[in-house]
């Protein structure tokens, strides 16, 4: 292998982003913050690097900080950082807090369905806010934002990652019941007998359509803790349902996976043309005080969103007026300059990948 070609690998889950689409992401995320900024959302910029215990250091890249001899983390999430930021240098401003992001981030290893180990994340939070029209702000904010930027066929799934432990109480323990219930398998919660594992098969079965699963839900004699979260997932429903009354709404009550963050409605936000998600959010306790957030998953969006179509490219000879090449830009062109008088105009545009070459004054298709 020679040098150059050994300088050109990458370490698993890391890649470069070409042309063109290293601008169509940057044109998506600067859209779907276009949209944040005009819903009131005001965007913050956390260093990529922190003290590790700032960031919490799981699944975080580590290194000592030669300055301070402490612990560095590279963020693997930069949820954490804004709430950080919002508990201290926006500790005195108005509640609720409305703040948005945009960067990139580093993980120790990618996960199944997202192979990636940098990528960029796009999100919103809502902090300070404890009514349930937070939660329905902040997932009708996504939507329309995804929508924005031209994704369809969005689907949502709803989740409750307390109410299992609201149920099983000092069961919560158990490894083999928290595996069963990780796997949907009915047969081996029931097998274990009694009320609670009655309850537990119940939310095994009200997985599916939201109307569907509410029923299920509301006809089950919970614990007080668990009807309180019924409750709050009932008033949430109803709102989405009054926002955006033609989502495709699902409800998983028995899911805590990658949803232990949350405290109370966690949602998951996917496409019909993904197996991955494409968002995640939910409402959680941070620093004493209550938020909702989300995030959109750059890399996954990037896969499904429609493909940009080619630029119109116009090639400008050398020694063209500089303001008549201008006004080209003005009308959508993206032009390149001949920088030596070329013997065959069209052949040097057509090297440069140009479709149209300037000539008396006009676009001229090669």
């Amino acid at each position: 292998m020679t040098d150059l070609a050994e300088r050109a690998l990458l370490p698993a889950g890391l890649r470069d982003i070409l042309p063109p689409f290293a601008a169509f992401e940057a044109e998506t995320v600067s859209r779907l913050m276009g949209v944040f900024a005009r819903h009131g959302y005001d965007r913050v910029k956390p260093p990529m690097i922190e003290f590790e215990q700032s960031l919490g250091g799981e699944g975080a890249f580590r290194v000592m900080d030669p300055l301070t001899q402490r612990m560095m983390a590279v963020r693997s999430d930069m949820t954490p950082q804004v709430a950080r930021i919002a508990a201290t240098r926006l500790a005195n401003d108005p509640r609720p807090l409305r703040l948005a992001y945009a960067g990139q981030v580093l993980q120790v290893k990618g996960t199944q369905l997202r192979a990636e180990r940098q990528f960029g994340q796009v999100g919103v939070e809502l902090i300070g806010a404890t009514d349930a029209a937070a939660e329905a702000e902040i997932l009708a904010l996504c939507l329309e934002s995804l929508e924005h930027v031209g994704l369809s066929g969005i689907t949502v799934d709803l989740t409750l990652s307390k109410l299992v432990p609201a149920i099983i109480g000092e069961q919560n323990g158990d490894i083999w019941l928290r595996n069963a219930l990780d796997h949907r398998d009915v047969g081996a919660v029931s097998a274990a007998g009694g009320e609670t594992a009655r309850l537990l098969t119940a939310l095994i079965e009200a997985i599916g359509p939201a109307d569907r699963a509410l029923t299920r839900l509301q006809a089950l004699d919970l614990p007080p803790a668990a009807q309180a979260l019924r409750s709050r997932l009932v008033e949430v429903v109803a709102l989405i349902r009054s926002a955006l009354p033609g989502l495709t709404l699902t409800i998983d009550p028995v899911e805590t996976r990658r949803f232990e963050y949350y405290t109370g409605v966690g949602f998951t936000i996917f496409s019909r043309r993904s197996a991955a998600e494409i968002g995640r959010g939910g409402r959680y306790l941070v620093h004493g005080e209550a938020g909702v957030g989300a995030t959109l998953f750059m890399d996954t969006l990037m896969e499904i969103l429609p493909k940009p179509e080619a630029p119109r490219r116009l090639y400008v000879p050398a020694g063209t007026d500089r303001q008549q090449a201008a006004s080209f830009r003005d009308l959508g062109w993206v032009t390149i300059n001949g920088l030596a008088a070329a013997d065959d105009v069209a052949a040097e545009a057509r090297r440069l990948r140009c479709s149209h070459v300037l000539q008396g004054g006009q676009p001229k298709e090669i």
